[in-house]
This record gives C-alpha cells, sequence and structure tokens, in this order.
C-alpha cells in the first residue's frame, strides 16, 4: 500500500471489515434497536456480526471473482472488482434495510403468526410443564426430609398425584394437537 493516501486506507477497512456486514445486519434485523436496558449488549452484536458478515463476504465475493476470472484479479483501487461488488452488496442491502424500516425511529412490528395446530402456546406449556416439575420436586423433597404430621404428609402424596395427573393431561393434549 505503498501509494495509498489515509482516505483510501480508511475507506477501505470500511468497506471489507464494516460496511457490507452492517448493511446486511440492518436489513435482516430491522427490529434491532440500540436503546434502553440492553443497548450496550446490542452494540457489541451488531458490531460483532458486522464484522464477522463482512469478512465472510469479502472472504465470499473474492473466491467468486477469482473463479470467474480466469487470469484472476488485483484488489486495488486501479481495479476495484472487489471494492465495487462489495459496495453494490453494502447498497442493495441497506435499501432493503430502509424498505423493512430499519432505520425509523419506532422498530417494526413482526408480522403475526399463522394458527397452526401445535405451534401455538409450546412456550407457555414448557413454562407450567417446568413449573410443575419444580413443584413435584420440591414437594418430594418435602417427604424426603420427612413429615411428621400424618395429615401433612397425606396431603403432600395428593397434591404430588394431582400434579403428575395434572403434568400427563397437559402432554396428552399438546400430543393430540400435533397428531391433527
Amino acid at each position: 500500500m505503498a501509494g495509498a493516501s489515509a482516505p483510501e486506507i480508511v475507506a477501505g477497512f470500511l468497506l471489507v471489515f464494516f460496511v457490507p456486514g452492517y448493511s446486511v445486519t440492518r436489513a435482516v434485523f430491522p427490529e434491532w434497536r440500540i436503546r434502553g436496558h440492553d443497548a450496550m449488549r446490542r452494540v457489541v452484536e451488531e458490531l460483532t456480526l458486522s464484522l464477522v458478515l463482512s469478512v465472510v463476504l469479502t472472504v465470499l465475493v473474492g473466491d467468486g471473482l477469482l473463479s470467474l476470472t480466469p487470469s484472476g484479479f488485483q484488489a486495488s483501487w486501479s481495479d476495484p472488482a472487489l471494492e465495487v461488488a462489495l459496495a453494490a452488496i453494502a447498497g442493495v442491502a441497506l435499501v432493503i434495510a430502509w424498505a423493512r424500516g430499519s432505520f425509523r425511529r419506532e422498530a417494526p412490528s413482526r408480522a403475526p403468526r399463522t394458527e397452526a395446530g401445535g405451534e401455538e402456546g409450546a412456550l407457555e406449556l414448557t413454562f407450567q410443564l417446568d413449573e410443575l416439575s419444580r413443584e413435584e420436586r420440591r414437594i418430594r423433597h418435602l417427604l424426603r426430609a420427612g413429615v411428621e404430621n400424618a395429615q401433612e404428609r397425606e396431603r403432600l402424596y395428593e397434591r404430588l398425584e394431582a400434579i403428575r395427573a395434572e403434568s400427563l393431561e397437559l402432554a396428552r393434549r399438546r400430543e393430540a394437537e400435533y397428531a391433527e
């Protein structure tokens, strides 16, 4: 890089290590916003993803250019094939990101899910089953620890059976939804 000026070096660095990945990231994740309690995490995610995607895109475009041109290519400002291809990818991705609302003040809303058997409520079911499992472990621990009161012990056994029955019913109902 003997003849490269400082602005050329900065532009090349940004074009290879940041801009294509950033534009693709904004196009794929238009709902990401850098604010609120998770702003710092989002900054790290976006910068990391931008760097990794830019390097991957540079390698893929460079490999494609090597495959398509029989004599190879020179990645220089005098023959800017790689730079033009990366700039084109970045430009298209920025247009897509803009169209998807990535640069609006408010994040775009996600498309509503379609109702299909077995899709809705899976997370809620998992939470319910986890809660029942924790309750079952807690009751078994109390029984192992030794409850001296016979009525209390009987009540715990009844609750344990009710929890097991409820877990089985939830699982059976979910399997029936999948079978439909």
